[in-house]
């Protein structure tokens, strides 16, 4: 994970059955087993830019990624947090010069909250059941939609006492040093190295040097695993095993530095083990110290010394009831100690967790704030109480919480999505691209799968299909927003209204070289409450029709059996709709679990995201339908808690 994170292993989804008879057999990624259990772990293991640097390729925040392994999310993370402040105050002065409803807005100045519980102390509002009510929040008349929660993060004191490194080869589970940690003492910090093990670079076989720490932690305690690297540098990641050697929480990079501060709260008395390691590379099994991939290039270092302090002691989280509408958009940001912000709804379940501020994604016309250490947001599918939560720091904090109506709503205009098939001249500059650009017509691509002309209009129309279904009938059907209206159009069939007012599009066409983004799919912003109503997205079809093999091609799935037409249309328009879904609104979930969301993310198990059954083969009885819905937002984004995808597109989408 790219911070706090706790990791729930899903259910692999079946693979697609690939026979001579049938199709050829997918390429193999060319992970080494390491790598893979990278991915799994939600560490990245592409090549990183410079700490601040903007990674090259797609923000894979926003983009369809054919392949996880060549995604910088270190680097993005990085890049995002040092913009946020910046980004926010250009979108905000924007705001306030095009529109005199902002300007109103933002002359009241936000409503000052005091914590309750006293400095120094816990247990008065350590949950949403014990939150501290915030009373007139709210959208509504009378009421204040802005808010500043001064408070301060007071946890358990934990001794650190300088103890000696551990003995190598300390490099698994099996051979981690004991911490002493809950039998003689709650904390520690130790002076290691990466690379001095047997399996290091300079002293042995070069696999990779882990160092791992066994820790007794009791249940509903907090382990906090920071490094930091004063005299070398080393580019270091933790992560947090269970004593079964599934990863929990892991970390790279925090507060802006290269070094690694992971924390878990323990859900079970028992034994974790935390390891260090050099970006990039886990063990391929942490139980054999000799798994490692590989070291690789040694500029910059992969090994060095390291600072390891362990802490297992009882947190300080606070919380904060506003009281919401259906449909309001809530934003909020923290600055000074929390390293985490947190919203939950009115179940209460958590649905955004995050340590991280990603709010740089935000278009232009977005109000929501950003700026601090952490930004989260959530649109209200239920009216009342929402709960803030911060937590994982110690001292000061100022949280900025704020609510605003979806903005279709104040003019009562219609949304419209049009898709367009004929192929466009745009500008992939603001997708990371190379500028103006032609892009082919959707007509160039349908021979590869295996269909003719005459087949076009029947494919558009499933496509076309998949789109309205997901991105339109669903909202519909879910009752939740009797006010949701999407107009879907499509080039084909309609005049191209691109260029007026509330049109966003979806252009369904061209490739990689063309464009100059290495993506499937790609959309020009995440928007909470849909505030820009006019942008952008690209789905790009040389990845997807490609020859059979590749898990992101839709001929892997097509057998003899395959109606190729109802799977190439229906499985088009869920990546289609996931573009839609995220200028609407949404960020990626989870594509490794139980559960197939149209918002899964890419990098790997596509089939799940184009609705192959379990068969393996797609265009069959057994094909899924794969909607918006509840689901875990993606591991290796920086999120934690159930996105609610349905929900928002329909309340973002209001008349």
């Amino acid at each position: 994970m790219l911070g706090l994170v706790a990791l729930t292993p899903g259910t692999a989804p079946a693979a697609a059955k690939t026979t001579a008879e049938t199709t050829a057999p997918r390429a193999d990624s060319g992970l080494s087993a390491a790598d893979r259990a990278s991915l799994a772990a939600g560490l990245p293991v592409a090549p990183k830019a410079p700490l601040g640097a903007k990674p090259k390729g797609p923000n894979p925040l926003l983009a369809l990624a054919p392949d996880a392994s060549k995604l910088d999310y270190s680097g993005w993370r990085n890049y995002l947090g040092r913009q946020a402040s910046a980004k926010t105050a250009a979108r905000l002065k924007a705001l306030a010069a095009a529109s005199p409803a902002y300007r109103a807005l933002a002359a009241n100045p936000p409503v000052a909250i005091d914590e309750a519980e006293p400095d120094g102390t816990t247990g008065s509002n350590e949950s949403p059941a014990t939150a501290q009510l915030i009373d007139g929040f709210g959208t509504g008349l009378g009421e204040f939609a802005k808010a500043r929660i001064l408070g301060s993060l007071d946890p358990e004191a934990a001794g650190t006492p300088q103890v000696a490194a551990n003995p190598e080869d300390d490099g698994s589970i099996t051979l981690a040093g004991d911490t002493g940690i809950d039998t003689v003492r709650d904390g520690l910090t130790t002076n290691a190295a990466i690379g001095d093990g047997p399996h290091g670079r300079q002293s042995g076989d070069g696999s990779n040097d882990f160092d791992f720490y066994e820790i007794h932690a009791v249940a509903g305690k907090q382990i906090t695993v920071a490094t930091s690297t004063p005299t070398g540098l080393l580019d270091t990641v933790v992560v947090l095993y269970d004593a079964t050697g599934v990863a929990r929480a892991s970390n790279d990079d925090s507060n802006g530095t290269l070094d690694s501060t992971m924390t878990y709260t323990v859900p079970a008395t028992g034994t974790y083990y935390a390891m260090v390691a050099a970006y990039s590379g886990l063990p391929a099994d942490p139980f054999d110290s000799g798994s490692g991939g590989g070291i690789g290039d040694p500029t910059p270092p992969t090994e060095g010394p390291y600072t390891l302090t362990v802490t297992v002691a009882a947190a300080d989280v606070d919380y904060f009831g506003v009281e919401l509408k259906a449909g309001d958009v809530l934003g909020a940001t923290v600055k000074g100690s929390p390293g985490y912000l947190t919203v939950y709804d009115t179940d209460p379940r958590e649905v955004h967790g995050s340590d991280q501020d990603a709010s740089f994604i935000y278009p232009m016309a977005s109000p929501l704030p950003g700026g601090g250490t952490a930004a989260t947001d959530y649109v209200a599918t239920k009216s009342g109480w929402h709960y803030i939560g911060v937590r994982s720091g110690e001292g000061a904090y100022d949280i900025t919480v704020e609510a605003y109506r979806p903005t279709l709503q104040s003019s009562r205009p219609i949304q419209t999505l049009f898709l367009d098939f004929d192929g466009e001249r745009v500008n992939t500059g603001v997708f990371g691209g190379t500028g103006n650009v032609d892009l082919s017509p959707f007509s160039a691509f349908v021979a590869n799968w295996g269909l003719t002309n005459a087949d076009q209009d029947a494919l558009i129309d499933a496509v076309v299909a998949a789109v309205t279904e997901n991105i339109k009938k669903d909202m519909v059907d879910s009752g939740l927003n009797k006010k949701f209206r999407l107009k879907i159009l499509n080039s084909r069939d309609d005049p191209d209204p691109w260029g007026e007012a509330n049109v966003s599009r979806i252009i369904i066409g061209g490739t990689i070289a063309e464009s100059g983004v290495g993506t499937i799919g790609i959309a020009q912003s995440i928007d909470p409450g849909n505030f820009e109503t006019e942008e952008t997205a690209l789905v790009l079809l040389d990845e997807v029709s490609q020859p059979a093999g590749p898990e992101d091609s839709f001929n892997t799935y097509l057998g003899p059996q395959s109606d190729k037409i109802a799977f190439v249309g229906h499985a088009l328009g869920n990546v289609v709709a996931h573009e839609g879904g995220h200028f609407f609104g949404n960020w990626h979930t989870d594509n490794g679990d139980a559960r197939p969301n149209v918002m899964d993310s890419g990098g790997e198990n596509f089939d799940v995201l184009f609705g192959v059954g379990p068969d393996g083969f797609g265009g069959t009885a057994d094909d899924v339908d794969v909607d918006f819905g509840d689901d875990a937002f993606s591991p290796a984004e920086g999120f934690i808690g159930t996105e609610d995808t349905l929900g928002r597109v329909a309340f973002g989408v209001t008349s």
